[in-house]
């Protein structure tokens, strides 16, 4: 629903509205109602993340693999196990009745704790795979996000949760009360709206106090080169064209950019290794440009290889280098590879071998400037708590170097940058994206996009350059969620487990 292709977001608010109903009010008279309910559970998922991972199936189209385009289904077929758990804990806590205003306010806060800490757990279990969290739904309503400076996107999936409950108790209750001809005062759903109210004053209040800041002017190269010929050392000469034109094109803005921002595998091979050609590219580049450089390539050492961001002086041309944390399963590496022989035979055709992970928080710093440069490499800047081991090691500015032209041109990269817009909130930090194709823009520390490179059609899938001022904090203050991180779930997951051990144990002590 967040994909900005089809951003019909306000409907978060009545999303599992159906999921609970079905829940609560079908199938009374089921023997296994327990099974009933995780079954709807399960199938809610699927079917939602079937639909909104459906540009998986862009790799089937670029590789002509058809297997490779059910990967949404294959997906959706995991994913959809955390709906299932929702779906039997929604079912565990229902009411009798919905007339007490405090049932339904404890019914909704124990149904969107579960909620937020299933969204947790899926967020690393695995490996994880947090995209489109329900608070994601809420990337346009600026004022709403603010809160996840101190409880991240979970928090905000909490209150979307939460409100869906109301939508539902609501409306039953009304019902309940006509029948009954016992009318109460209505403190749920009152609260509620009082609840999300406070949360909007608190966004314009929070938009109106902005930190001292002082301006950074950067450049972000989007080359758009396709995917299929990015490695191909037949079209090395053109992929240097491309960016030698455009990052010149750059560099004659007025003022020129004190940074140059290359995106995620830009080169064709590693720009570290002085045998190759991208490291003869780079290095005349960087000293004829006087310009610090930041890129995304390939690099190796110790026989690993690694997905690494680098960045160049232009004064001295020294490189500094970061090696992506966070790698993507089934993308940049196969789990279990080596203990299935059987699994990895099959793996390698899409996967044919493994980066290895790096181990530190690297942060760049630049020759001329007082900024400090969280390299955030492909779907980094979508883990929140990743993000926010960058900003306490001292990071103002995040950059997201990203490759989305394996999604050619689906919704993929659209919700890329959906999902991303709040890591600056949560730890209140500029970002930067230079996209090989997609969305390059400029989001500031409120999650609102302030500058995006388009064509002349207003498409984002061009190549061109996005020049421009970013406003880089100068004062060293740390959010609530950058210092705690994802505690609100983890808090949540335990209220969860509470509940059920609570239940379980009432339910025990009844006589048969």
């Amino acid at each position: 629903m967040s994909g900005r292709a089809f951003d019909q977001s306000w409907l978060c608010w009545f999303a599992l509205t159906p999921l609970i109903a079905a829940v609560w009010f079908s199938g009374k008279n089921s023997k296994r109602r327990w099974l009933r309910n995780l079954l709807l559970g399960y199938l809610a998922g699927v079917v939602f993340f079937t639909g909104t991972f459906s540009w998986l199936g862009s790799l089937g189209v670029l590789y002509q693999n058809f297997w490779l385009r059910g990967l949404s289904l294959l997906l959706a077929v995991y994913l959809g196990v955390y709906f299932a758990f929702w779906g039997w804990f929604v079912g565990l806590i229902v009411l009798r009745n919905f007339l007490a205003s405090w049932r339904n306010l404890l019914l909704a806060f124990l149904a969107a704790s579960a909620w937020t800490a299933h969204e947790w757990i899926r967020g690393w279990l695995f490996g994880g795979f947090g995209w489109n969290g329900l608070g994601v739904s809420l990337h346009n309503t600026w004022p709403l996000i603010q809160i996840a400076e101190f409880t991240g996107v979970t928090g905000l999936s909490f209150v979307v949760a939460f409100a869906n409950i109301i939508a539902v108790t609501t409306p039953v209750r009304l019902y309940l009360e006509a029948k009954t001809r016992q009318v109460r005062p209505h403190f749920d759903l009152t609260l509620t709206l009082a609840g999300l109210v406070g949360l909007l004053a608190f966004g314009l209040y929070s938009v109106q106090n902005r930190p001292s800041t002082k301006p950074l002017r950067v450049a972000a190269v989007q080359a758009d080169v396709p995917q299929q010929e990015k490695f191909d050392p037949e079209f090395s000469a053109q992929v240097f064209e491309r960016f030698q034109r455009l990052s010149e094109l750059a560099l004659h803005s007025n003022p020129p950019p004190a940074l140059l921002i290359w995106p995620e595998s830009s080169m064709p091979n590693p720009v570290r290794d002085p045998a190759t050609e991208s490291n003869d590219f780079v290095t005349e580049f960087s000293a004829s440009s006087k310009t610090d450089l930041l890129l995304g390539t390939l690099d190796m050492e110790n026989g690993k290889d690694y997905n690494a961001a680098v960045l160049i002086s232009g004064a001295t041309q020294e490189m500094q280098v970061y090696w992506k944390v966070h790698l993507v399963p089934f993308g940049e590496y196969v789990p279990l590879r080596h203990s299935f022989p059987l699994f990895a035979a099959v793996a390698n055709q899409w996967v044919p071998g493994d980066f290895a992970a790096g181990k530190r928080y690297t942060l760049f710093r630049l020759s001329n400037a007082d900024a400090q440069i969280a390299p955030l490499i492909c779907f980094e800047d979508t883990i929140g708590d990743l993000t926010r081991q960058f900003v306490i090691r001292g990071a103002n500015l995040l950059v997201n170097l990203t490759n989305d032209g394996w999604f050619l041109y689906s919704i993929g990269s659209q919700q890329h940058l959906t999902n991303a817009i709040f890591r600056c909130v949560e730890t209140r930090r500029p970002m930067v994206r230079a996209a090989n194709t997609g969305v390059t823009c400029f989001v500031n520390e409120f999650g609102r996009i302030t500058q995006v490179l388009r064509d002349e059609t207003g498409s984002t899938f061009t190549e061109g350059v996005l020049a421009g001022e970013v406003r880089v904090p100068t004062e060293r203050e740390l959010t609530f969620y950058t210092r705690h991180g994802e505690l609100f779930a983890k808090v949540c997951a335990a209220i969860t487990v509470i509940a059920i051990l609570i239940i379980f144990g009432i339910r025990k002590r009844k006589p048969v």
